[in-house]
Order: structure tokens, then C-alpha cells, then sequence
């Protein structure tokens, strides 16, 4: 689907923390190709970048999202409903080890196997034996209207229990990228954030019918990096923004002496641009001290360590993209003396 076009009355007017928006992105995708081609540390210059976690330039590279398109989903060949329910699930807790968790109790998981009880079960059981089964990454509210469970997994699990019964799996890959986040939206618990999260994640199935130029929603940390990047946004809100963007990625890059970073020749789409804009709130807290968002925050609380560096394997990505070929030659490239030594 071809991406909307944004027209303004003038352009927006950027501060020097948009150069370090184009700086980081290319700088923190060349950190990816170089792990991937296993490259000793350190992969970067950049101290910031060095220093402290950040995710990755496109959000499928990141270490959930490779889960989620290389097991979660798969080879792809499941029905609707125990696609959607898989990447709900998954989704909800945002950590491998929660569903290699259910797995192992439960067996397959899918719509035929949920049992709201025994899945509930599984998960307090972890809790009362001191598992963490949520990722850092989503905060989330422990309920929401009508939820009445003592625990946030419980409730979680309630909803997606009310999503099958309102056959939201059958009627959701056939809209378009924003009817398709606003169902998702009039569920409880999942606000803005996350249902853009798991549209992006519906998206990436062969089931969808939306695409990830279809929609964007501005997440708080991309709104407190929009407020710092741009003095003054020409009339746009924070979501054309980020699609002015996304549209003049390469030109507006250049602008700023960098590069706009590709996934094995794929451009930033709408959620790279997003979550990039995140980062860069993070980021600019030490390059640019003195821009403040909304929020305030000073300071990077997650520090990297590459004492327990484990090396990237070949990442997979949605069979739709098409990319399969392209990170094929990569690793043959790169990888040049390993695959002739093995054929």
C-alpha cells in the first residue's frame, strides 16, 4: 500500500538532537551488521551507544521480536485464531522464557488447548516460586474495566479469553491498519502503546491485510524525543510527524551528513521511525543534556555489558518482506570462508 502524504505548510523546523536522531540510527544498525558478522566488541565508537542498552534501529531485529517471527509465528501456516492468540500471548509477557515456560507445562499453545484456569495456574505458580514472567520492556496497568483477578496475568489472560469470544481474530486481518488498532484499543488494558505494538506484531503474519505504512501511533518516550528533535513541528501532530519523516527519511538524513539505515536494503518504516524516536529521548539525555521532554528523565538507566556477549544468530524476518535472499548473501559474504569450508 502506498504511504500517505503529508502535506505542511512549512517545514519543521529541527534542533541539533535530529542530527543525533540520524547519527544514532546509522551507528546502532552498523552495531547489528557487525555482530551479526560476529565481530569482536567493541562494535561502535560511539561511547553512548557503548555504554548503555538501546534497542535496535528496526524493531524486528530486537531480540523478542526474532522470536516472536521465528517461533511464535513460525513457518507461518497456522489459522487465524491460533495466530492472533499466539502473538497475544506472547505479546503480553514479551519474554521467551514466560512461553518456554507455558510450553513445557501446557504443551502446544493454541486456541484449542487455552484453558484460562490452567494457563493462570502455570504463570502464579512461576510467580510464587520467584519467576519473573513479564518483560521490562511493555508497562502495562494490572486491570482494566471489568477485571476484577488479583493478578496482572490473570487479567491479561481475561482478555484475550474475551477477544476470541468476540471472534477478533476472524475480523481483524481483514481491516485496515487503523480500524484494525482501534479494535484492539476498545479492549482493556491495552492503550495506545500497545495496541500499536500488536498491530506491528498482526502485521507481520501473511494473514494481514495492513501493512506498517498503514498506521503509526506515538508511543510517550517517541512524543518526549519528537519534543527535542523539532522546535517548532509545522502544524503537525506527533503521528504526521513521525510519517513526514518516515516519507523524507533519506533526504532528511543526508541533511544532517548521515546515511538512512536499511534492513538488508528495507527502509525505516513508520515503528522503526517510532521506536528511533524513543531511543533518541534516551540518547540525547547525555548527548544533549540540556533539551528536556515532557518527562524530565536525565539519565540512561540500562548500562550494556559485553562481558556476556553471545553472538547474534541469522536473524529471520517476515516471509512477506521478502528478505530471506538478502540475508542470505549476507552471511555468505560475510561468513565467506565458514561456508566454503562447510560445502
Amino acid at each position: 500500500m502506498n504511504r500517505v502524504q503529508v502535506h505542511t505548510p512549512h517545514t519543521p523546523r529541527a534542533t541539533d538532537v535530529f542530527a543525533s536522531y540520524w547519527r544514532f540510527a546509522q551507528e546502532r544498525q552498523q552495531v547489528f551488521y557487525r555482530r551479526l558478522r560476529n565481530e569482536p566488541p567493541p562494535w561502535t565508537c560511539d561511547p553512548i551507544i557503548a555504554e548503555h542498552r538501546f534497542t535496535n534501529a528496526f524493531r524486528a531485529s530486537d531480540r523478542e521480536s526474532q522470536f516472536l517471527i521465528a517461533t511464535v509465528i513460525g513457518k507461518d501456516g497456522r489459522g487465524v485464531a491460533d495466530t492472533f492468540f499466539r502473538i497475544l500471548l506472547f505479546r503480553f509477557f514479551n519474554k521467551a522464557s514466560t512461553w518456554d515456560l507455558l510450553e513445557r507445562a501446557l504443551g502446544d499453545l493454541c486456541v484449542h488447548s487455552f484453558d484460562l484456569e490452567r494457563y493462570s495456574q502455570v504463570l502464579e505458580d512461576a510467580i510464587l516460586a520467584g519467576t519473573s514472567i513479564f518483560s521490562a520492556a511493555y508497562i502495562m496497568p494490572s486491570r482494566g474495566r471489568g477485571l476484577t483477578a488479583r493478578r496482572k496475568h490473570a487479567n491479561l489472560l481475561a482478555v484475550l479469553r474475551r477477544m476470541l469470544d468476540d471472534e477478533v481474530p476472524e475480523r481483524i486481518f481483514s481491516l485496515d491498519g487503523a480500524m484494525a488498532f482501534r479494535l484492539l484499543r476498545s479492549y482493556p488494558m491495552v492503550g495506545d502503546f500497545l495496541a500499536y505494538q500488536y498491530l506491528t506484531d498482526l502485521g507481520y503474519t501473511r494473514l494481514a491485510h495492513f501493512e506498517e505504512s498503514d498506521f503509526v501511533a506515538a508511543g510517550p518516550g517517541a512524543k518526549d524525543g519528537l519534543r527535542k528533535c523539532f522546535s517548532d513541528p509545522a502544524g503537525l501532530n506527533e503521528n504526521d510527524l513521525i510519517r513526514w519523516v518516515c516519507d523524507n527519511q533519506e533526504q532528511l538524513a543526508a541533511h544532517s551528513g548521515y546515511s538512512a539505515p536499511t534492513l538488508f536494503g528495507r527502509p525505516l518504516q513508520l515503528i522503526d521511525c517510532q521506536n528511533l524516536f524513543c531511543e533518541t529521548d534516551k540518547y540525547a539525555r547525555v548527548a544533549h543534556p540540556a533539551a528536556l521532554g515532557k518527562s524530565g528523565r536525565t539519565r540512561i538507566k540500562q548500562r550494556y555489558s559485553t562481558s556476556a556477549h553471545i553472538p547474534l544468530p541469522k536473524p529471520k524476518f517476515p516471509t512477506r518482506w521478502g528478505l530471506d535472499q538478502a540475508v542470505g548473501e549476507f552471511y555468505q559474504k560475510a561468513h565467506h570462508g565458514i561456508v566454503r569450508l562447510s560445502v
